[in-house]
Protein backbone atom coordinates (compact mmCIF):
# COMPACT_ATOMS: atom_id res chain seq x y z
CA UNK A 1 0.00 0.00 0.00
CA UNK A 2 2.97 2.50 0.91
CA UNK A 3 4.15 2.46 -2.86
CA UNK A 4 0.81 2.84 -4.13
CA UNK A 5 0.51 6.01 -1.92
CA UNK A 6 3.53 6.96 -2.86
CA UNK A 7 2.35 6.95 -6.53
CA UNK A 8 -0.88 8.57 -6.23
CA UNK A 9 1.05 11.51 -4.55
CA UNK A 10 3.43 11.79 -7.49
CA UNK A 11 0.31 11.72 -10.24
CA UNK A 12 -1.35 14.34 -7.71
CA UNK A 13 1.68 16.63 -7.16
CA UNK A 14 2.12 16.19 -10.78
CA UNK A 15 -1.38 17.61 -11.72
CA UNK A 16 -1.28 20.16 -8.93
CA UNK A 17 2.09 21.35 -10.67
CA UNK A 18 0.45 21.77 -14.00
CA UNK A 19 -2.72 23.63 -12.60
CA UNK A 20 0.12 26.06 -10.50
CA UNK A 21 2.16 26.26 -14.27
CA UNK A 22 0.61 29.32 -15.50
CA UNK A 23 2.19 31.52 -12.56
CA UNK A 24 5.67 30.06 -13.11
CA UNK A 25 5.17 31.29 -16.66
CA UNK A 26 4.72 34.98 -16.02
CA UNK A 27 7.33 34.81 -13.36
CA UNK A 28 10.60 32.03 -14.30
CA UNK A 29 12.31 32.33 -10.41
CA UNK A 30 8.54 31.32 -9.38
CA UNK A 31 9.05 27.70 -10.53
CA UNK A 32 11.31 26.43 -8.13
CA UNK A 33 8.31 27.20 -5.55
CA UNK A 34 6.12 24.59 -6.91
CA UNK A 35 8.48 22.05 -9.05
CA UNK A 36 9.57 20.13 -5.81
CA UNK A 37 5.32 19.33 -5.53
CA UNK A 38 5.90 16.41 -8.26
CA UNK A 39 8.41 15.25 -5.75
CA UNK A 40 7.02 15.00 -2.89
CA UNK A 41 6.90 11.76 -1.39
CA UNK A 42 4.46 12.35 2.41
CA UNK A 43 1.65 14.10 0.01
CA UNK A 44 -1.65 13.87 2.16
CA UNK A 45 -4.53 13.15 0.33
CA UNK A 46 -7.20 14.77 3.13
CA UNK A 47 -4.66 17.85 2.91
CA UNK A 48 -4.73 18.24 -0.72
CA UNK A 49 -7.10 21.19 -0.79
CA UNK A 50 -5.44 22.87 2.50
CA UNK A 51 -2.23 22.82 1.10
CA UNK A 52 -3.09 23.89 -2.58
CA UNK A 53 -4.17 27.16 -1.19
CA UNK A 54 -1.56 27.14 1.13
CA UNK A 55 0.71 26.54 -2.09
CA UNK A 56 -0.77 29.27 -4.04
CA UNK A 57 -0.67 31.94 -0.93
CA UNK A 58 3.11 30.84 -0.54
CA UNK A 59 3.93 31.78 -4.58
CA UNK A 60 1.46 34.83 -4.24
CA UNK A 61 4.63 36.35 -1.53
CA UNK A 62 7.31 34.92 -3.62
CA UNK A 63 5.83 36.70 -6.35
CA UNK A 64 5.66 39.96 -4.44
CA UNK A 65 9.13 40.10 -3.18
CA UNK A 66 10.28 39.04 -6.37
CA UNK A 67 8.61 42.25 -7.61
CA UNK A 68 10.01 44.54 -4.90
CA UNK A 69 13.16 42.84 -5.95
CA UNK A 70 12.96 43.86 -9.24
CA UNK A 71 12.74 47.47 -8.22
CA UNK A 72 16.06 46.75 -6.80
CA UNK A 73 19.35 47.69 -8.91
CA UNK A 74 22.02 44.37 -8.32
CA UNK A 75 25.21 45.33 -8.74
CA UNK A 76 26.76 43.06 -11.55
CA UNK A 77 30.23 45.06 -11.73
CA UNK A 78 32.93 43.15 -12.37
CA UNK A 79 36.62 43.52 -10.98
CA UNK A 80 38.93 45.79 -12.35
CA UNK A 81 41.79 43.20 -12.43
CA UNK A 82 39.19 40.90 -14.68
CA UNK A 83 37.88 43.80 -16.98
CA UNK A 84 41.57 44.76 -17.78
CA UNK A 85 42.29 40.79 -19.14
CA UNK A 86 41.70 40.02 -22.61
CA UNK A 87 39.95 36.31 -23.34
CA UNK A 88 42.62 34.21 -25.43
CA UNK A 89 42.08 34.17 -28.80
CA UNK A 90 43.41 30.95 -29.31
CA UNK A 91 41.01 29.13 -26.57
CA UNK A 92 38.08 30.98 -28.69
CA UNK A 93 39.14 30.24 -32.05
CA UNK A 94 39.59 26.82 -30.99
CA UNK A 95 36.38 26.58 -29.21
CA UNK A 96 34.36 28.07 -32.79
CA UNK A 97 36.50 25.53 -35.04
CA UNK A 98 35.20 22.51 -32.70
CA UNK A 99 31.63 23.95 -32.43
CA UNK A 100 31.88 24.04 -36.51
CA UNK A 101 33.03 20.37 -36.72
CA UNK A 102 30.47 19.21 -34.29
CA UNK A 103 27.92 21.23 -36.37
CA UNK A 104 29.13 18.83 -39.81
CA UNK A 105 31.39 21.86 -41.43
CA UNK A 106 34.35 20.10 -42.07
CA UNK A 107 36.63 22.39 -40.80
CA UNK A 108 40.48 21.70 -40.49
CA UNK A 109 41.77 23.25 -37.11
CA UNK A 110 44.84 24.48 -37.04
CA UNK A 111 44.60 26.80 -34.32
CA UNK A 112 45.75 24.58 -31.05
CA UNK A 113 48.98 23.65 -29.81
CA UNK A 114 48.25 20.18 -29.05
CA UNK A 115 50.20 17.28 -30.70
CA UNK A 116 48.14 15.07 -32.66
CA UNK A 117 49.76 11.74 -30.97
CA UNK A 118 48.59 10.16 -28.26
CA UNK A 119 50.62 10.08 -25.24
CA UNK A 120 53.13 7.12 -25.29
CA UNK A 121 51.62 3.58 -24.24
CA UNK A 122 54.37 2.96 -21.65
CA UNK A 123 52.76 6.62 -20.06
CA UNK A 124 49.43 6.09 -20.03
CA UNK A 125 49.87 2.34 -18.47
CA UNK A 126 51.22 4.01 -15.41
CA UNK A 127 48.63 6.31 -15.11
CA UNK A 128 45.93 3.06 -15.57
CA UNK A 129 48.13 1.10 -13.18
CA UNK A 130 47.97 4.41 -10.64
CA UNK A 131 44.54 3.97 -10.69
CA UNK A 132 44.79 0.09 -10.24
CA UNK A 133 46.46 0.23 -7.66
CA UNK A 134 44.49 3.00 -5.58
CA UNK A 135 47.23 5.39 -5.96
CA UNK A 136 44.17 7.92 -6.27
CA UNK A 137 44.48 10.35 -3.15
CA UNK A 138 45.50 13.37 -2.32
CA UNK A 139 49.53 14.55 -2.84
CA UNK A 140 51.80 16.67 -1.22
CA UNK A 141 51.24 20.14 -2.19
CA UNK A 142 54.73 20.42 -4.26
CA UNK A 143 54.06 17.05 -5.95
CA UNK A 144 54.95 13.32 -4.81
CA UNK A 145 58.62 13.36 -3.86
CA UNK A 146 58.97 10.34 -6.86
CA UNK A 147 58.17 12.98 -9.20
CA UNK A 148 60.25 15.92 -7.84
CA UNK A 149 63.13 13.78 -7.57
CA UNK A 150 62.85 12.36 -11.32
CA UNK A 151 62.61 16.07 -12.46
CA UNK A 152 66.04 16.91 -10.55
CA UNK A 153 67.74 14.20 -12.07
CA UNK A 154 66.11 15.40 -15.55
CA UNK A 155 67.45 18.87 -15.15
CA UNK A 156 70.98 17.97 -14.24
CA UNK A 157 71.29 15.30 -16.75
CA UNK A 158 70.08 17.06 -19.98
CA UNK A 159 70.18 20.60 -18.91
CA UNK A 160 73.14 21.21 -16.10
CA UNK A 161 71.37 22.79 -13.37
CA UNK A 162 71.44 21.36 -10.42
CA UNK A 163 68.01 21.40 -7.99
CA UNK A 164 66.99 19.52 -4.53
CA UNK A 165 63.26 18.53 -4.34
CA UNK A 166 62.15 21.27 -2.24
CA UNK A 167 62.96 23.80 -5.02
CA UNK A 168 60.52 21.95 -7.69
CA UNK A 169 57.09 22.72 -7.54
CA UNK A 170 54.84 20.31 -9.73
CA UNK A 171 51.77 22.48 -10.94
CA UNK A 172 48.20 21.42 -13.24
CA UNK A 173 49.96 22.21 -16.02
CA UNK A 174 53.20 24.64 -17.08
CA UNK A 175 50.58 27.23 -17.24
CA UNK A 176 49.50 27.51 -13.53
CA UNK A 177 53.41 27.67 -13.10
CA UNK A 178 53.67 30.75 -14.95
CA UNK A 179 51.16 32.42 -13.52
CA UNK A 180 52.24 31.41 -10.09
CA UNK A 181 55.49 32.50 -10.30
CA UNK A 182 54.25 36.17 -11.30
CA UNK A 183 51.81 36.39 -8.34
CA UNK A 184 54.68 35.18 -6.15
CA UNK A 185 57.45 37.83 -7.67
CA UNK A 186 55.39 41.06 -8.94
CA UNK A 187 54.00 44.02 -6.83
CA UNK A 188 51.92 46.03 -8.45
CA UNK A 189 53.96 48.51 -10.82
CA UNK A 190 56.24 46.25 -11.80
CA UNK A 191 57.21 45.52 -15.16
CA UNK A 192 57.20 42.50 -16.88
CA UNK A 193 58.94 42.60 -19.90
CA UNK A 194 57.77 40.40 -22.29
CA UNK A 195 59.14 40.04 -26.49
CA UNK A 196 57.03 40.07 -29.11
CA UNK A 197 55.16 38.12 -30.89
CA UNK A 198 54.44 36.09 -27.45
CA UNK A 199 51.96 33.03 -26.19
CA UNK A 200 48.54 35.49 -25.70
CA UNK A 201 48.76 34.30 -21.63
CA UNK A 202 51.72 36.08 -20.76
CA UNK A 203 50.67 39.88 -20.58
CA UNK A 204 47.13 38.68 -19.26
CA UNK A 205 48.51 37.07 -16.20
CA UNK A 206 50.88 39.76 -15.78
CA UNK A 207 47.80 42.36 -15.60
CA UNK A 208 45.99 40.00 -13.27
CA UNK A 209 49.47 39.99 -10.92
CA UNK A 210 48.52 43.69 -11.16
CA UNK A 211 51.97 44.52 -13.16
CA UNK A 212 52.75 46.34 -16.09
CA UNK A 213 53.19 44.22 -19.15
CA UNK A 214 56.05 45.89 -21.32
CA UNK A 215 56.22 44.59 -24.69
CA UNK A 216 59.46 44.41 -26.76
CA UNK A 217 59.28 43.55 -30.80
CA UNK A 218 61.33 42.00 -32.60
CA UNK A 219 61.35 41.34 -36.27
CA UNK A 220 60.98 38.51 -39.05
CA UNK A 221 64.00 39.68 -40.61
CA UNK A 222 65.79 38.45 -36.92
CA UNK A 223 64.11 35.76 -37.08
CA UNK A 224 61.72 37.39 -34.02
CA UNK A 225 64.98 36.94 -31.25
CA UNK A 226 65.34 39.80 -28.62
CA UNK A 227 68.01 41.91 -29.38
CA UNK A 228 69.87 42.58 -26.22
CA UNK A 229 70.45 46.70 -27.10
CA UNK A 230 66.68 47.15 -27.10
CA UNK A 231 66.20 45.13 -23.99
CA UNK A 232 68.60 46.97 -22.18
CA UNK A 233 67.14 50.44 -23.22
CA UNK A 234 63.72 49.46 -21.27
CA UNK A 235 65.31 48.31 -18.56
CA UNK A 236 64.66 50.52 -15.33
CA UNK A 237 64.13 50.09 -10.86
CA UNK A 238 60.74 48.43 -12.13
CA UNK A 239 61.86 45.77 -14.14
CA UNK A 240 60.87 42.82 -12.25
CA UNK A 241 60.56 39.92 -14.94
CA UNK A 242 61.89 38.67 -18.12
CA UNK A 243 60.04 36.36 -19.64
CA UNK A 244 62.04 34.34 -22.42
CA UNK A 245 59.85 31.18 -24.19
CA UNK A 246 62.95 29.27 -26.41
CA UNK A 247 61.92 27.32 -28.98
CA UNK A 248 58.78 30.03 -29.18
CA UNK A 249 55.37 29.87 -29.57
CA UNK A 250 53.99 31.41 -32.08
CA UNK A 251 57.30 31.49 -34.04
CA UNK A 252 59.30 28.32 -33.39
CA UNK A 253 62.49 30.33 -32.94
CA UNK A 254 65.12 29.35 -30.56
CA UNK A 255 67.44 31.44 -28.63
CA UNK A 256 71.13 30.33 -29.42
CA UNK A 257 73.58 29.66 -26.54
CA UNK A 258 75.78 33.02 -27.46
CA UNK A 259 72.34 35.16 -27.35
CA UNK A 260 71.44 34.04 -24.00
CA UNK A 261 74.74 35.01 -22.71
CA UNK A 262 74.76 38.43 -23.92
CA UNK A 263 71.11 38.86 -22.27
CA UNK A 264 72.35 37.36 -19.58
CA UNK A 265 75.04 40.32 -19.12
CA UNK A 266 72.34 42.83 -19.32
CA UNK A 267 70.35 40.80 -16.73
CA UNK A 268 73.45 41.00 -14.14
CA UNK A 269 73.20 44.62 -13.91
CA UNK A 270 69.77 44.90 -12.68
CA UNK A 271 69.85 43.54 -8.82
CA UNK A 272 65.39 43.41 -9.38
CA UNK A 273 65.18 41.76 -12.66
CA UNK A 274 64.16 38.19 -12.38
CA UNK A 275 63.99 35.76 -15.53
CA UNK A 276 61.00 33.10 -16.25
CA UNK A 277 62.24 30.57 -18.76
CA UNK A 278 59.24 28.80 -20.61
CA UNK A 279 60.90 25.81 -21.79
CA UNK A 280 58.17 23.69 -22.38
CA UNK A 281 59.03 23.08 -25.85
CA UNK A 282 62.60 22.14 -25.16
CA UNK A 283 62.65 18.85 -26.52
CA UNK A 284 60.48 19.62 -30.07
CA UNK A 285 63.47 21.14 -31.39
CA UNK A 286 65.33 20.16 -35.44
CA UNK A 287 69.18 20.45 -35.93
CA UNK A 288 71.27 22.06 -35.86
CA UNK A 289 69.71 23.94 -32.94
CA UNK A 290 70.24 22.79 -29.49
CA UNK A 291 68.19 24.14 -26.11
CA UNK A 292 69.88 25.88 -23.51
CA UNK A 293 68.45 26.85 -20.10
CA UNK A 294 69.09 30.48 -19.15
CA UNK A 295 69.58 29.01 -15.44
CA UNK A 296 72.88 27.01 -16.48
CA UNK A 297 74.49 30.26 -17.02
CA UNK A 298 77.03 32.14 -15.10
CA UNK A 299 75.25 33.58 -12.32
CA UNK A 300 71.56 33.45 -13.90
CA UNK A 301 70.76 30.46 -11.11
CA UNK A 302 70.09 32.78 -9.02
CA UNK A 303 67.72 34.47 -10.49
CA UNK A 304 66.26 32.12 -13.17
CA UNK A 305 62.43 30.31 -12.63
CA UNK A 306 62.58 27.98 -15.06
CA UNK A 307 58.97 26.16 -16.24
CA UNK A 308 58.65 23.25 -18.34
CA UNK A 309 55.91 20.42 -18.45
CA UNK A 310 54.65 17.56 -20.14
CA UNK A 311 52.18 18.69 -21.87
CA UNK A 312 53.81 19.33 -25.90
CA UNK A 313 56.87 16.82 -25.93
CA UNK A 314 55.33 13.90 -24.38
CA UNK A 315 51.91 14.64 -25.98
CA UNK A 316 50.31 14.78 -22.29
CA UNK A 317 47.98 17.79 -22.66
CA UNK A 318 44.92 16.84 -21.09
CA UNK A 319 46.81 15.64 -18.02
CA UNK A 320 47.55 18.49 -16.94
CA UNK A 321 51.16 18.36 -15.42
CA UNK A 322 53.91 21.20 -15.42
CA UNK A 323 56.80 22.36 -12.69
CA UNK A 324 58.76 25.28 -12.00
CA UNK A 325 62.26 25.04 -10.21
CA UNK A 326 63.90 27.56 -8.72
CA UNK A 327 65.43 29.33 -5.56
CA UNK A 328 63.99 27.58 -2.75
CA UNK A 329 62.37 31.12 -1.48
CA UNK A 330 60.50 31.52 -4.79
CA UNK A 331 59.41 28.21 -5.53
CA UNK A 332 58.27 28.09 -1.53
CA UNK A 333 56.57 31.35 -2.33
CA UNK A 334 54.87 29.54 -5.33
CA UNK A 335 53.91 26.90 -3.21
CA UNK A 336 51.88 28.72 -0.20
CA UNK A 337 50.21 30.35 -3.19
CA UNK A 338 49.15 26.87 -4.91
CA UNK A 339 47.89 25.33 -1.45
CA UNK A 340 45.37 28.05 -0.79
CA UNK A 341 44.70 27.50 -4.81
CA UNK A 342 44.30 24.23 -6.69
CA UNK A 343 46.23 21.93 -3.95
CA UNK A 344 48.74 19.51 -5.76
CA UNK A 345 48.54 17.96 -9.23
CA UNK A 346 46.96 15.09 -9.85
CA UNK A 347 48.44 11.88 -8.32
CA UNK A 348 47.32 9.56 -10.94
CA UNK A 349 49.02 11.90 -13.59
CA UNK A 350 52.06 12.46 -11.54
CA UNK A 351 52.44 8.89 -11.73
CA UNK A 352 52.37 9.14 -15.47
CA UNK A 353 55.21 11.80 -15.15
CA UNK A 354 57.50 9.83 -13.65
CA UNK A 355 57.23 7.44 -16.71
CA UNK A 356 57.77 9.85 -18.87
CA UNK A 357 60.85 10.98 -17.49
CA UNK A 358 62.17 7.20 -17.18
CA UNK A 359 61.82 7.36 -21.09
CA UNK A 360 65.68 8.06 -21.56
CA UNK A 361 67.44 11.60 -22.51
CA UNK A 362 65.06 13.99 -24.26
CA UNK A 363 62.46 11.47 -24.13
CA UNK A 364 64.11 8.34 -25.64
CA UNK A 365 62.56 6.92 -28.66
CA UNK A 366 58.93 7.70 -28.42
CA UNK A 367 59.56 12.20 -28.53
CA UNK A 368 62.01 11.70 -31.25
CA UNK A 369 59.84 9.43 -33.60
CA UNK A 370 57.12 12.84 -32.85
CA UNK A 371 59.82 15.11 -33.60
CA UNK A 372 60.80 13.68 -37.02
CA UNK A 373 57.32 13.84 -37.50
CA UNK A 374 57.28 17.90 -36.58
CA UNK A 375 60.07 18.21 -38.89
CA UNK A 376 58.54 16.27 -41.70
CA UNK A 377 55.64 18.46 -41.63
CA UNK A 378 57.44 22.04 -41.05
CA UNK A 379 59.80 21.18 -44.16
CA UNK A 380 56.50 20.53 -45.98
CA UNK A 381 54.62 23.61 -44.89
CA UNK A 382 57.73 26.04 -45.66
CA UNK A 383 58.08 24.45 -49.47
CA UNK A 384 54.07 24.67 -49.62
CA UNK A 385 54.20 28.43 -48.59
CA UNK A 386 57.80 29.25 -50.38
CA UNK A 387 56.29 29.31 -53.33
CA UNK A 388 53.26 31.83 -52.61
CA UNK A 389 53.79 35.21 -53.70
CA UNK A 390 53.21 37.77 -50.84
CA UNK A 391 54.21 35.68 -48.20
CA UNK A 392 57.57 36.22 -45.68
CA UNK A 393 58.50 33.79 -43.51
CA UNK A 394 61.52 32.75 -41.08
CA UNK A 395 62.00 29.46 -40.75
CA UNK A 396 60.97 27.61 -37.34
CA UNK A 397 63.55 25.91 -35.33
CA UNK A 398 61.73 24.44 -32.77
CA UNK A 399 58.09 24.34 -31.40
CA UNK A 400 55.51 23.29 -33.69
CA UNK A 401 54.41 26.79 -35.20
CA UNK A 402 54.75 28.38 -38.44
CA UNK A 403 54.70 32.18 -37.98
CA UNK A 404 54.27 33.85 -41.68
CA UNK A 405 54.16 37.05 -42.96
CA UNK A 406 50.72 37.84 -44.94
CA UNK A 407 50.55 41.68 -44.56
CA UNK A 408 50.59 41.83 -48.31
CA UNK A 409 47.50 40.84 -48.69
CA UNK A 410 45.83 43.18 -46.55
CA UNK A 411 43.76 45.87 -48.48
CA UNK A 412 41.86 43.81 -50.79
CA UNK A 413 38.27 43.34 -51.13
CA UNK A 414 37.14 39.60 -50.94
CA UNK A 415 33.91 39.02 -53.06
CA UNK A 416 30.90 37.91 -50.61
CA UNK A 417 33.21 38.49 -47.59
CA UNK A 418 34.32 42.23 -47.70
CA UNK A 419 37.64 44.18 -47.00
CA UNK A 420 40.31 42.33 -45.68
CA UNK A 421 42.06 44.71 -42.95
CA UNK A 422 44.36 42.67 -40.91
CA UNK A 423 45.19 39.46 -39.52
CA UNK A 424 41.78 39.14 -37.73
CA UNK A 425 39.80 39.67 -41.05
CA UNK A 426 42.24 37.60 -42.79
CA UNK A 427 42.00 34.44 -40.06
CA UNK A 428 37.71 35.09 -40.38
CA UNK A 429 38.34 34.62 -44.37
CA UNK A 430 40.04 31.70 -44.06
CA UNK A 431 37.46 30.44 -41.92
CA UNK A 432 34.85 31.25 -43.85
CA UNK A 433 35.89 30.32 -47.41
CA UNK A 434 39.02 28.08 -46.64
CA UNK A 435 36.99 26.25 -43.25
CA UNK A 436 40.50 26.38 -42.32
CA UNK A 437 41.21 27.74 -38.31
CA UNK A 438 44.25 29.53 -37.84
CA UNK A 439 45.24 32.36 -35.16
CA UNK A 440 45.40 36.05 -36.11
CA UNK A 441 48.91 37.36 -35.08
CA UNK A 442 47.38 40.15 -33.58
CA UNK A 443 47.10 37.76 -30.42
CA UNK A 444 50.26 37.61 -30.01
CA UNK A 445 51.10 41.31 -30.88
CA UNK A 446 52.14 40.82 -34.57
CA UNK A 447 49.32 41.80 -36.91
CA UNK A 448 51.38 40.89 -39.96
CA UNK A 449 51.40 37.24 -39.18
CA UNK A 450 49.19 34.07 -38.70
CA UNK A 451 50.23 31.17 -36.73
CA UNK A 452 49.76 27.89 -38.20
CA UNK A 453 50.17 24.97 -35.69
CA UNK A 454 51.30 21.96 -37.75
CA UNK A 455 51.03 19.78 -34.58
CA UNK A 456 48.18 17.82 -37.00
CA UNK A 457 49.07 15.11 -39.77
CA UNK A 458 50.69 15.58 -43.04
CA UNK A 459 47.35 14.47 -44.88
CA UNK A 460 45.71 17.13 -43.01
CA UNK A 461 48.14 19.73 -43.53
CA UNK A 462 47.89 18.81 -47.21
CA UNK A 463 44.46 19.40 -47.72
CA UNK A 464 44.55 22.86 -45.56
CA UNK A 465 47.37 23.99 -47.75
CA UNK A 466 45.06 23.60 -51.00
CA UNK A 467 42.09 25.21 -49.34
CA UNK A 468 44.53 28.33 -48.55
CA UNK A 469 45.85 28.67 -51.65
CA UNK A 470 42.87 28.49 -53.16
CA UNK A 471 41.26 30.92 -50.84
CA UNK A 472 44.01 33.37 -51.39
CA UNK A 473 43.81 32.82 -55.52
CA UNK A 474 41.12 35.54 -55.72
CA UNK A 475 43.28 37.63 -54.04
CA UNK A 476 46.07 37.62 -55.63
CA UNK A 477 45.80 40.63 -57.79
CA UNK A 478 46.55 42.88 -54.87
CA UNK A 479 49.82 41.35 -53.89
CA UNK A 480 53.02 43.03 -55.22
CA UNK A 481 54.99 41.37 -57.73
Amino acid sequence: MAATSTSSSYRLGFRLHQQLAPCSGSHPQTSGAVSFLSGSHNFSFKSLETTRRSRLSGISVVVKAERRSEEMQLDISLSPRVNAVKPSKTVAITDQATALVQAGVPVIRLAAGEPDFDTPVVIAEAGINAIREGFTRYTPNAGTQELRVAICHKLKEENGISYTPDQILVSNGAKQSIYQAMLAVCSPGDEVIIPAPFWVSYPEMARLADATPVILPTSISENFLLDPKQLESKLNEKSRLLILCSPSNPTGSVYSKKLLEEIAQIVAKHPRLLVLSDEIYEHIIYAPATHTSFASLPGMWERTLTVNGFSKAFAMTGWRLGYIAGPKHFVAACNKIQSQFTSGASSISQKAGVAALGLGYAGGEAVSTMVKAFMERRDFLIRSFGEMEGVRMSEPQGAFYLFIDVSSYYGTEAEGFGKIEDSDSLCRYLLDQAQVALVPGVAFADDSCIRISYAASLTTLQEAVERIKKALLPLKSAVPV
